[in-house]
């Protein structure tokens, strides 16, 4: 399953809102550097379908604030 999300770094809380079926908004406490909002961003997604973060991969858009994860369920 693929899933649209457009990443808010260095926001005051951390929530995610979906848009759609497939299409999210998610905020993030950290900064983007590193890849560290990156990764921030996969356990929140973890968190939110309830699996591990090793079912989740980046596929597109690692510097960019719109980004495209595969969730393998």
């Amino acid at each position: 399953m693929l899933i649209k999300v457009k990443v808010f770094p260095g926001s005051k809380n951390q929530k995610v809102i979906k848009k759609s079926e497939d299409n999210f908004e998610i905020k993030v406490k950290v900064e983007p550097q590193k890849g560290k909002a990156n990764q921030e961003t996969i356990k929140i997604i973890a968190h939110y379908f309830k699996i591990p973060q090793s079912q989740i991969k980046l596929i597109k858009g690692a510097k960019q604030r719109n980004k495209i994860f595969e969730i393998k369920i």
